[in-house]
């Protein structure tokens, strides 16, 4: 390799994926062995292969560094960020290495010692730009002592105070364990001018002292001219200009003299013109002379094509002041006019005015004279023409300005004989707005290489170390200015026979000497080098001023004179800003005699504000010597860290909100599995105990709103004593057609001796296991035959966990002199019931022919009569007229039942009419029946029958769902449901009779939903009782209920009131989720809570660190408050153990005493009650279900619902007792919230004492308008003083606190006054409350903005359109003004707020008092307006409609299109604003305006959830029947073909609308097959709709019930029940009409939901609407 003379540097390999075998030449071997030994500078021609020398010493190095078991880097700087991918692509390719790369836009910068680290740790060779090493060095993320090898790329940069300077002198000079140093250059001589064999040899040994390195270079040219292609050196001469321009130059600088004094006016004409101003108008009319030189340059230059496309090109780069104030923006107009007007003068020039010229037969040689084109330019298009026509040919041409680069490269690409070459141009990235980009620049730079670029136009930005292997000419249009120039934009010709032209204009003496100068430098720059005797030269000693600097004694830290201003200017860009300033250091400069001092004043966010440094004769020194003195102040105050760089709270803080947020904890995402806390109060240790007990009774009484509907009274007998305010309640239970209301109250102890305990027991044990589960269960002896419940010992049935005691009480008369007494007549009864049952234990349990027991009925009667009017039952006889409402016993079933009448029409031989289903029955008569099914052979069978009222399941009787509509209709499982009264008729022999009224199974009905209630209690008074525990001086619930006891006996309020009022009732609701379907939950408590938290913490974090800004505040807030940090505090607490996360289910509500008959064994693999807070306890998977409990009551949550719930119980401590009592709450919750009087007083004295100069006029005239005068008056003016002011104080910091006393009195105000509204609306008042626009009209409302203390021309602007905008006084008809309010008059507000707040010393009273006049009228539901948008999509969602959004840019401005498909039109809402957000609004009020004309009110969008019956309500996929393990779905059976699928269609009429087409021209949509898993159905069916912009789908379901099992599924899913549901779907498609399809019965609602969605998907693909992929 490289015998064929071409390049073989690695650079020209970098563009290889695949590692190449290198052969280095002789003199490559060389400088390798010079370099092995010592530090080494290799001045070799480009192209030579330096970079494969570095690699040699790379692999050479590290391996060394690697036997030897060390961990040390090395690193490779380059000067371009061009350079650092290449060199990167070069050493990775070529070495076996792990190798990164490094540059500023990357966002290095911002990278902290852990980012470093990660990167040194995980890479061997580091590739980087030198501003990246020296920015790690100097905040000591990097130290030499960790590098072995550097390599300096292009090193003749190492001069003056270029990076690669500063990494020497500052940082390797001064280390003690230096690492080795290889510097490239082809030009160690950088200096302009002629430079002499002594200026060389001084210019070589700066460098070598520098770099600690000495010079080689290779003597003998001849080898290397064999690999290293010389480019033929040539001159090109153009003729001088005979075009005269001075006229138009003339014209040109006229309009340039008139526009700029339009400028200079415009700036006079402002009359309150501001600093800011002044430096805007410096920089346009700095702009505007840019543009005037440019134009000048390309006239000079390229003639008047050129300079009248410049001019174009100018314009397409004006800068726009769209964001800027009025009068800015005029004056930015100015420059555009400007180029506008000298468009017109060149145009003027040239015969077809602004037409190309270039394509009416345009003669180039004749039009150098009339001054079109420039001699210069002809030239150079003549050189392209002697390149031939090979499009093969890459050629590069240096230019000096970037406008000659794009202007010529325009010019070039319309001359039509060079259309067969393709041209760029290429720039660098930060010199002018004309510049490209760093991606468009190596996309160019690609093309190039690869050909696809003939002729590139650059400037210097591609001169040094850029590779084109195939460059064969290069040419300087523009003349090199250094011998580094010119070497090195020699060496980019490459090729072989390559061409390295120079244009020189013929007679320019400048010219010429220019370039003989610069040749003779060169040559004197290479005898030099190849002239040193490197063994006579020594290194010259590096003496270097030693620099001022602060050296960070842990880390090692370092800033110096000239880092200093550049770390203060970094400091002040991470202080609090807005659009009106901009943070920054001001200096003054005092001189005396001939020294200079120079005071720097930080901006008023800073950790301190002024500072004067040390006196110095330079007044650049003077500037830098304050700022390093600032540096180690603002360090040792803890405003810098260790590294010395600012502590950006905010951006540490959003990175550890992000990172919880990815983690998961407190987001809606993450679902956690947790237990539940047991309840104390239930606990109880007298179950075994055989002497007495005592016990505390709480009596239950029962009031109906029907009056002659009588509920018996009921104790609770419990070991512990409940709290007054659990013990003592009221709670309304709703029936199907009424209302109960059931009164607690405590009365005291009871006695009870050991047969009283035993009877109660067995009552407890018979009632609740006979109605609500089983009181004949399988024999574990004998099989299959079922045995009586309480027939052996029913210890197994309690628990100590649940122990207490449910008894009827006897009604009393008026004379007793008791108020309560046990119905011990009752419970004697039910003990001969059981012992009945217990001697008969099998009687009538046969389910199996194999049963050989006694087949009748057996009892003892008193009496053998045949009186017609005795009723023979299992037990006793007993006459037919007093049966009425007896309650009785099923003797084969086991079953409760009271008697609603004797049907003596109907006896047991009677036809057997218990099936209701249309199947013809196969038993003859009643006696037939249950000869049959129980083998019970009456004996008694002439008997009338009895016609006996079921027992039911037990209902939540919580809730009123009678108000909700859902009276008559199937409801989820355990709610009341309107239903036929179902009758049974049953021979009377086969009854056993109860003593005891009917009143007493009526109540037990109700005793579970009310001990569900006063359970709930005890667990938030068992919380309540834990915080309290925490702080022994404070008790918030003593003192609470004796103020809400003294004003129940004033105010004669009912106990109801007093329980409403009462503050567990508070706990209970913040405990209580949305998921429990009850009354309440905790959102509205929520909300306040995080408007509490929000101010508390505000409060805390001002006055405890009054020295930091209100950024660091702002974050620090953030984090306190953010739901991971609430959800940590609350699991912390055990918080999720007491949330109640699901509706109450009282078929699974276990009584003591109580055997369940639904258990949800659980599978979670926790043995504990408590779940462990790990990660595998941890899931995203949308398909576990969430709140259903296991029988060790584990159940999914929410992680955000824990955070809430903390939230929420602050704002119940807030609720019952105010701030004192909500930061105790959250001092249990462990938050930093002390509200120290000592701190208010501190802030107040600091305040009174700060020196300033007063507005008096100002302060009176505010304090007049809010009525309040301030105590300490400094406050008011610090809350009306903009930063933009750049005084010592402004009102950031108190704007912070203001947001958050406003944001919690007004949250506190509408929570009191608007009780009935639900959460969501509470939350949408507070947000049309509580924003910056609406503090911005109480600013204008009241005048308060003509006091605002500022220097910002633009804010003023703002203001003053945004009170023209405003309404007249007398205009009532608008809320406000059109224009978007500027946030700082918002501000405005906040900062007076918080200022009243200090001053008041945290009175929130006083603060209401002022404000809430200042804040009215305050938004009401009637009043409230939601954005148009989101009116849209709630009134949708509502009506079951969906919207299908587009967004396109066009340019600058978004155009945003809203389709919504209604039955008989399409309606598309189109909106244009420069942002989405907005874009959209705009479309959506159209659309609502249209819908609104047709009679779709707006008012429906109030209707937040849709009904029970769309879709995708139902669709919430409830899967599985597992509660604490995520589930599996289970698949549905494929719907029968031919049974009960009913498909009709009801065509609309045709519709004499003249919209648009009423659906819109879609393909027939494509669907994923079927996914035959629970609810899979369904949203397939829902996208669907979505997609289609078809209304959603509803069902309508029918309930079947059947005294005989129906088997429904098949195989291992086939399960039996005797409810079947049976829906029918009715889908509306636009412009087709209804589709209706029902489905098969299925056991529960939601599977026939499924199966008519199944049914109804397959007639939409028969009925060619969809197709079904692969069927």
């Amino acid at each position: 390799m490289g015998s064929n003379g071409h390049d073989q540097t690695v650079k020209e390999l970098s563009f290889s994926t695949d590692t190449i075998d290198f052969i280095p030449r002789e003199y490559q071997l060389k400088v390798f062995e010079v370099a092995k030994k010592r530090n080494t500078i290799a001045v070799l021609e480009t192209g030579a292969g330096k970079t494969m020398i570095a690699v040699m010493l790379i692999n050479e190095i590290a391996q060394a560094i690697k036997s030897n078991g060390d961990k040390k880097n090395i690193i490779f700087l380059a000067p371009t960020v061009h350079l650092v991918h290449q060199q990167y692509d070069v050493i990775k390719i070529q070495t076996d290495f792990k190798v990164g790369e490094y540059y500023g836009a990357m966002g290095v910068d911002e990278w902290n010692l852990n980012s470093w680290e990660k990167e040194i740790n995980q890479n061997d060779v580091l590739v980087m730009t030198p501003q990246i090493l020296l920015d790690a060095l100097r905040k000591a993320f990097l130290r030499l002592e960790m590098v072995c090898f550097i390599v300096f790329d292009e090193c003749h940069h190492a001069t003056g105070n270029h990076p690669y300077t500063k990494i020497m002198k500052d940082f390797y000079h001064n280390s003690n364990n230096k690492p080795k140093i290889f510097g490239m250059t082809a030009s160690p001589v950088v200096r302009k001018g002629v430079s002499s064999a002594i200026d060389c040899e001084g210019q070589i040994s700066e460098l070598e002292s520098i770099l600690d390195s000495q010079i080689y270079t290779i003597d003998d040219k001849t080898q290397m001219e064999v690999y290293v292609p010389s480019a033929k050196e040539s001159v090109r001469f153009y003729d001088k200009s005979k075009f005269s321009s001075l006229d138009l130059k003339a014209k040109m600088k006229a309009s340039w003299s008139k526009f700029d004094a339009s400028l200079s006016n415009l700036q006079g004409s402002i009359p309150n013109c501001y600093q800011d101003m002044d430096d805007k108008f410096k920089t346009l009319r700095k702009l505007l002379s840019n543009y005037h030189a440019k134009i000048l340059y390309c006239l000079d230059e390229l003639g008047l094509i050129c300079t009248y496309e410049a001019v174009k090109v100018s314009l397409e780069n004006v800068p726009t002041a769209k964001e800027e104030c009025e009068i800015y923006r005029q004056s930015s107009l100015q420059c555009q006019y400007f180029l506008e007007e000298l468009l017109c003068i060149i145009g003027e020039s040239l015969p077809l005015g602004d037409k190309s010229i270039l394509d009416s037969g345009f003669d180039y040689s004749k039009e150098v004279d009339s001054g079109y084109i420039s001699p210069k330019l002809h030239e150079l298009l003549q050189l392209f023409v002697s390149l031939g026509g090979a499009t093969q040919v890459l050629c590069l041409i240096f230019v000096d300005r970037i406008i000659a680069a794009k202007v010529v490269e325009r010019f070039v690409k319309k001359v039509a004989y060079l259309d067969h070459l393709t041209v760029s141009y290429l720039t660098g990235s930060k010199t002018s707005v004309d510049s490209l980009t760093p991606k468009m620049q190596n996309e160019i730079l690609e093309s190039f290489r690869c050909g696809k670029i003939n002729l590139l136009f650059a400037t210097d930005v591609v001169e040094e170390g850029i590779h084109v292997p195939n460059c064969s000419c290069v040419i300087r249009f523009d003349l090199p200015k250094t011998v580094r120039s010119y070497v090195q934009s020699r060496g980019r010709a490459r090729q072989n026979d390559s061409q390295f032209i120079m244009m020189l204009e013929r007679g320019n003496m400048k010219q010429r000497d220019q370039i003989y100068d610069i040749i003779r430098s060169e040559r004197s720059m290479t005898d030099t080098a190849i002239n040193r005797d490197p063994d006579a030269c020594v290194l010259r000693s590096c003496n270097f001023e030693k620099t001022n600097s602060y050296t960070v004694d842990a880390t090692g830290a370092s800033v110096t004179v000239d880092s200093s201003v550049s770390l203060i200017h970094h400091y002040c860009e991470k202080l609090p800003v807005d659009k009106y300033y901009t943070p920054k250091p001001i200096f003054k400069y005092k001189f005396s005699e001939e020294l200079c001092e120079c005071e720097m004043t930080l901006p008023s966010s800073a950790a301190f504000q002024s500072i004067v440094g040390p006196a110095n004769r330079n007044k650049n020194l003077a500037k830098q010597l304050v700022c390093l003195e600032a540096c180690t102040k603002l360090h040792q105050m803890g405003a810098l860290d260790d590294h010395l760089l600012p502590y950006i709270d905010e951006i540490s803080v959003k990175n550890i909100i992000a990172k919880n947020q990815e983690l998961g904890a407190g987001t809606t995402k993450r679902k956690e599995l947790h237990g539940t806390i047991p309840i104390r109060a239930l606990y109880g240790s007298w179950g075994e105990n055989q002497n007495d007990v005592v016990l505390h009774a709480y009596k239950f009484d029962f009031a109906c709103n029907i009056v002659s509907e009588i509920y018996s009274g009921f104790v609770l007998l419990i070991e512990s004593k409940l709290d007054d305010d659990v013990g003592n309640f009221e709670l309304e239970l709703y029936l199907v057609s009424k209302t109960v209301k059931a009164t607690v109250s405590s009365c005291g102890q009871v006695r009870l001796d050991a047969e009283q305990t035993f009877k109660a027991k067995c009552f407890q044990e018979f009632f609740f296991n006979g109605l609500f589960g089983k009181l004949f269960v399988k024999s574990q002896s004998f099989g299959t035959i079922r045995e009586f419940l309480l027939r052996k010992e029913t210890k197994s049935l309690w628990s100590a966990s649940n122990m207490y005691l449910l008894l009827p009480l006897e009604t009393l008369n008026s004379s007793s002199q008791e108020s309560w007494r046990i119905n011990w007549n009752g419970l004697d009864a039910c003990a001969s019931v059981i012992e009945f049952l217990k001697k008969n234990s099998f009687l009538g349990s046969k389910h199996c022919s194999g049963y050989e027991g006694n087949p009748s009925p057996s009892w003892t009667s008193s009496s053998d009569t045949k009186d017609a009017d005795s009723i023979h039952f299992a037990n006793c006889s007993m006459e037919a007229n007093n049966l009425k409402d007896k309650v009785v016993l099923a003797i084969h079933t086991g079953r409760i039942y009271s008697i609603f009448k004797v049907d003596r029409d109907k006896s047991a031989k009677s036809p057997f009419d218990g099936n209701d289903d249309a199947v013809p029955s196969e038993y003859t008569s009643f006696a037939d029946y249950f000869c049959k099914k129980y083998g019970l052979v009456l004996k008694h069978p002439e008997q009338p029958m009895l016609r006996l009222k079921q027992s039911h399941n037990p209902h939540n009787l919580l809730v009123n769902f009678n108000d909700e509509g859902a009276s008559g209709k199937t409801s989820r499982a355990g709610h009341v449901i309107a239903k036929p009264q179902m009758h049974v008729h049953i021979p009377p022999e086969l009854l056993v009779t109860i003593d005891i009224t009917r009143d007493v199974l009526k109540s037990l009905y109700l005793l579970p939903s009310l001990m569900q209630r006063l359970e709930s209690l005890m667990l938030a008074a068992q919380l309540r009782e834990e915080i309290d525990r925490h702080s022994r001086n404070f008790h918030i619930s003593s003192s609470l209920v004796c103020s809400i006891i003294n004003l129940v006996v004033l105010m004669n309020y009912s106990i109801f009131s007093f329980i409403r009022l009462n503050f567990y009732v508070q706990i209970l609701e913040a405990l209580t989720t949305l998921r429990c379907c009850e009354i309440f939950s905790m959102e509205r408590l929520e909300l306040l809570g995080d408007s509490v938290l929000k101010y508390a913490v505000s409060c805390y974090l001002f006055l405890t660190y009054p020295e930091i800004h209100e950024g660091k505040l702002s974050a620090q807030r953030s984090l306190a408050v953010c739901n991971s940090t609430l959800h940590k505090l609350g699991t912390d607490r055990n918080l999720q153990g007491y949330i109640r996360d699901s509706a109450f289910d009282p078929r699974r509500w276990i009584a003591p005493g109580q055997l369940s008959i639904r258990p949800v064994p659980c599978q979670c693999g926790v043995d504990t009650l408590e779940v462990p807070l790990d990660g595998k306890y941890f899931t995203k998977d949308t398909k576990v279900v969430v709140g259903k409990l296991c029988d060790m009551g584990h159940r999914w949550m929410g992680s955000k619902t824990i955070a809430d719930c903390a939230e929420a119980l602050i704002g119940a401590y807030y609720v019952g007792g105010g701030l004192d009592a909500a930061l105790h709450m959250m001092k249990w919750l462990k938050f930093d919230a002390d509200l120290e009087p000592s701190l208010v007083l501190k802030a107040i004295t600091s305040a009174s004492l700060r020196s300033y100069i007063p507005k008096t006029n100002e302060i009176k005239d505010i304090e007049s308008k809010i009525h309040y005068e301030f105590s300490v008056k400094f406050l008011l003016q610090e809350a009306i003083t903009h930063a933009s002011v750049l005084d010592l104080y402004s009102y950031q910091r108190l704007e912070f606190l203001g947001d958050s006393v406003l944001d919690l009195l007004i949250t506190w105000h509408l929570y009191q006054s608007h009780k009935d509204i639900d959460p969501g609306e509470l939350t949408d008042l507070r947000s049309a409350s509580v924003n910056n626009e609406n503090f911005a009209q109480v600013a204008v409302r009241h005048n308060l903005y003509k006091h605002f203390q500022h220097c910002s021309t633009l804010l003023q602007s703002q203001i003053t359109e945004y009170v023209k905008s405003f309404p007249e006084p007398s205009d009532t008809t608008s809320s406000g003004s059109g224009n978007k309010a500027p946030k700082a008059l918002g501000d405005l507000v906040e900062s007076i707020a918080g200022a009243v707040l200090i001053d008041t010393k945290l009175n929130l009273d006083e603060v209401w008092r002022i404000f809430k006049p200042l804040l009215s009228p305050i938004v009401t539901p009637d009043k409230l307006e939601l954005p148009p948008q989101r009116e849209l999509i709630e009134l949708c969602d509502s009506l079951g409609y969906f919207i299908k959004e587009k967004c396109t840019p066009k340019g600058e401005i978004v155009h945003a299109e809203l389709s919504l498909q209604l039955e008989d039109v399409l309606l598309v809402g189109q909106g244009y604003d420069q942002s989405r957000k907005a874009a959209r609004g705009k479309a959506a009020l159209q659309l609502l305006k249209e819908l609104e004309k047709r009679g779709i009110s707006k008012g429906a969008s109030k209707t937040r959830k849709l009904g029970s019956d769309h879709l995708h309500d139902s669709s919430s996929l409830d899967l599985g029947d597992n509660d604490c393990i995520k589930t599996t779905d289970k698949e549905l059976p494929e719907p029968t073909a031919n049974k009960k699928q009913k498909i009709s269609e009801v065509h609309a009429p045709a519709s004499g609308s003249s919209n648009k087409a009423c659906s819109l021209n879609l393909d027939t949509p494509v669907i994923e097959p079927i996914n035959m898993k629970k609810g899979g159905p369904r949203n397939s069916l829902f996208q669907l709709c979505k997609t289609m912009l078809w209304p959603m789908p509803t069902f309508q379901t029918t309930e079947h019930k059947s005294r005989t099992p129906m088997v429904f599924g098949e195989g291992c899913d086939q399960r039996q029940g005797f409810n079947s549901y049976t829906s029918t779907i009715t889908l509306r498609i636009p412009g087709s009409g209804d589709i209706e399809c029902t489905g098969d019965p299925r056991p529960d609602k939601k599977t026939s939901f499924d199966s008519a969605t199944v049914v109804m998907i397959y007639e939409l693909q028969r009925q060619g609407k969809i197709v079904i992929a692969g069927s």
